[in-house]
């Protein structure tokens, strides 16, 4: 039986849901000390998950839980540039496609009649 992979969880900063970590939105304090948003979830350095709603990111940013999670202020073009990463659409991924193999058992029997081992003729003369 092939494994099943768990999705990461995140909780939200702003509203506290737990969501899958695809969903959310990532905001990164860098090894720097600059505070980006982070669109691939790549970016070294401490992170912080919002809801893509526009009321938890201003909830995040109104109570200071962001500034207090990432442990730096919050600056005016990163607020922005949060709003605008909530405002776009996430990008359709592409389905996940899974090949099963079949097994020598469940393969079918290829024009062979009751196992006899004789092809089976169809139309023509015998």
């Amino acid at each position: 039986m092939p494994k099943v992979r768990r999705l990461p969880q995140r909780q939200c900063v702003g509203c506290g849901q737990v969501r899958s970590k695809r969903d959310m939105v990532r905001v990164v304090r860098t090894p720097e000390g600059d505070v980006r948003i982070d669109p691939s979830g790549k970016l070294s350095g401490r992170g912080a998950y919002v809801c893509p709603e526009p009321a938890c990111a201003d909830r995040a940013l109104r109570e200071g839980r962001l500034a207090r999670m990432l442990e730096r202020e919050i600056s005016a073009d990163v607020a922005g540039a949060l709003a605008a990463a909530i405002a776009r659409p996430a990008a359709p991924r592409a389905p996940t496609v899974r090949r099963i193999p079949l097994s020598l058992q469940e393969a079918p029997a290829a024009s062979t009649r009751e196992g006899d081992g004789k092809h089976v003729n169809r139309g023509g003369m015998s």
